[in-house]
C-alpha cells in the first residue's frame, strides 16, 4: 500500500533528498561542504519521510555527526578547523581575484561570523558522538 503524502512533505522530502545529493557531491567536490546539506537533509526527512530519517542518522559516515549536532549542537574539532581554513582559503581567492572592496569586507564580516558560530559551539570526543540513534526524541 502507498503512502499518501501531503504536498508540504512532499516538498519537504524533495528538499531531504536534494540535500543528500548536494552532501554525496561535497564528498568529492572540493569546496563543497557536506555537513550543512546533510543536517537540512536530517531536519527536512524529519518532516517526510522516517526511512530517509533513519538512514541518515544510522549513516556510518555521517550519522555521528549528524547525532552530534541534533543531541548537542556540536561540531567535532577536525570539522572546525576545516570549516575555518576553508573560510580562510575562500576569502583569499576572492582577495587574489581582485573582488570589489565593498563586497569583500561584506564577505569578510559574514566570514566571521560563521567562524564565529562554528568555533564556539562545543566540541565532543569521537565516543560520545557514536551513541545510539533515538528516533522518538
Amino acid at each position: 500500500m502507498a503512502v499518501r503524502r501531503t504536498p508540504s512533505q512532499l516538498l519537504y522530502m524533495m528538499l531531504a533528498y536534494g540535500c543528500v545529493g548536494f552532501g554525496a557531491a561535497g564528498v568529492v567536490v572540493p569546496l563543497l561542504p557536506t555537513t550543512p546539506f546533510l543536517l537540512v537533509a536530517a531536519w527536512a526527512a524529519t518532516r517526510s519521510s522516517p526511512r530517509l530519517r533513519w538512514w541518515l542518522y544510522r549513516h556510518p559516515r555521517y550519522g555521528p555527526s549528524i547525532r552530534a549536532w541534533q543531541r548537542h549542537r556540536a561540531i567535532p574539532a577536525a570539522a572546525k578547523l576545516t570549516a575555518c581554513i576553508l573560510l580562510a582559503f575562500s576569502w583569499l581567492t576572492l582577495w587574489v581575484l581582485g573582488l570589489d572592496r565593498l563586497v569583500l569586507t561584506g564577505l569578510t564580516v559574514f566570514f566571521l561570523a560563521v567562524a564565529s558560530f562554528i568555533l564556539t559551539r562545543p566540541s565532543l570526543p569521537g565516543n560520545r558522538t557514536t551513541t545510539t540513534c533515538h528516533l522518538n526524541q
